[in-house]
């Protein structure tokens, strides 16, 4: 490991406590590390404004609307921070190509970090604090694309499909943040807002799918060897389909003027949206959903693609539901429900198994991170259903304290693990 420290091994000297230095002995750890502080921050704002709407005492001006503040760095902050720590991991393995030491990845980690921590800034000091925030998160996101986009060329794998779709939505996450900036500056939040969601759909889903197409089967399969390997083509290019149409939906329903053409809008997404849900739940049972229920830590990466499948018929059914009214019903539950629930779920799964395997920790679910990921799934519950609450900032905020209870103790934890020696005394 060329990163400029000497790697332990059993036979070396003890390090004890946390060193910041130790961050750099695997991308795991860096990105992770990074990942965490940049998601527990943002959550912790988040709570703070909506806090701030039940009480409002403790509020403070904003110069940018905070449904724009928070839906970019939910979507494009920590997500391409965890990516890019998962990449970095499982990558060269996939690709049969040596890995890049960790502190390679040092310069674009900084640049996102800073640049978010700009942007959370800028929600009260104006554009010219989140404008420059969104350009710095763009340029290391762009050095850590290009980094992984170069392993992918230096590779002879007959399988690149998988971390080529990685290698193209960070890519994508590159455009979204500079157009973002753009928008900001010119003031068009409208667009910007759409840019958010887009950036979900054409960036961050694509990544999930591809690495729960590679891994979900083969996990499953190790774990309960009376489930088959499973993964044919099609369903990656389905459910990859399935996002850009979504993307397009994003991009060319929210101007139409004619009520009669956003009722058939609205009806067209929505019988996309249920069939798209049906064949992923089918998927789930397919994947051995119930089978995996008796392992935790598979259980976990399985509901969560059981929200996924939820999350499109949520979002099909608040769609024809709506028709009569024009707008969707539910609001931003049915979002959430891919967010919170799909996203959030498969992170909080995915996050614990590199880090305990890759950690010198054992492959399992512990009872604290067992009972974390319900309380998150309680938190999905409660943003879902928020819109019929008497009073939905009571129902966001209530829905916000589940989701910073169950991820703030569990971040917590994660960091304390990344600054330490894997406790077997490996490098790594």
């Amino acid at each position: 490991m060329a990163t400029g420290f000497p790697p332990l091994t059993p036979g070396a000297p003890a390090v004890h406590g946390w060193r910041w230095r130790i961050l750099l002995w695997a991308p795991h750890r860096l990105g992770f590390a990074a990942a965490v502080v940049v998601m527990l921050a943002a959550s912790a704002w988040w709570a703070w404004v909506l806090f701030s709407r039940v009480w409002p005492l403790v509020a403070l001006p904003l110069a940018l609307p905070p449904i724009l503040v928070h839906g970019a760095i939910m979507t494009l902050g920590f997500m391409p921070l965890f990516v890019a720590g998962f990449a970095f991991t499982a990558g060269p393995k996939w690709l049969a190509v040596a890995p890049p030491p960790a502190r390679a990845l040092l310069a674009p980690v900084i640049l996102q970090v800073a640049g978010w921590a700009a942007w959370l800034t800028g929600a009260h000091g104006g554009v010219w604090w989140a404008a420059p925030g969104l350009l710095a998160a763009a340029l290391g996101q762009a050095l850590v694309a290009a980094r992984f986009t170069g392993l992918i060329g230096r590779s002879r794998a007959d399988d690149r499909w998988h971390a080529g779709i990685i290698a193209v939505a960070s890519w994508v996450a590159v455009v979204h943040l500079l157009a973002l900036a753009y928008a900001v500056v010119v003031q068009a939040i409208p667009h910007a807002l759409v840019l958010v969601r887009s950036a979900v759909w054409l960036s961050i889903v694509p990544v999930f799918i591809s690495a729960l197409h590679r891994l979900v089967p083969f996990f499953t399969s190790s774990a309960l060897p009376m489930v088959d390997v499973w993964r044919p083509w099609w369903v990656l290019v389905v459910l990859l389909g399935a996002a850009l149409v979504e993307a397009a939906f994003e991009w060319g329903g929210g101007g139409l003027q004619d009520a009669a053409a956003t009722r058939g809008v609205m009806l067209a997404r929505g019988l996309f949206e249920l069939v798209i849900g049906s064949i992923v739940l089918w998927l789930a049972l397919v994947w051995g959903l119930v089978q995996a229920l008796r392992i935790r830590l598979l259980a976990m990466l399985h509901l969560g693609v059981l929200w996924l499948g939820l999350a499109y018929c949520l979002l099909g059914a608040a769609q024809l539901l709506g028709l009569k009214q024009g707008v969707p019903l539910l609001g931003l539950g049915a979002w959430h429900a891919l967010t919170m629930g799909f996203l959030g779920s498969i992170l909080y799964a995915m996050v614990t198994r590199v880090s305990c395997g890759h950690g010198g920790r054992k492959l399992l679910a512990d009872e604290a991170t067992w009972w974390g990921f319900w309380v998150l799934q309680g938190s999905v519950v409660l943003r879902v259903g928020s819109a019929m609450w008497p009073d939905e900032a009571v129902g966001l905020l209530l829905a916000v304290s589940t989701w910073c209870a169950a991820l703030i103790p569990w971040g917590m934890r994660l960091l304390s693990w990344y600054g330490r020696p894997r406790p077997d005394g490996r490098p790594g």
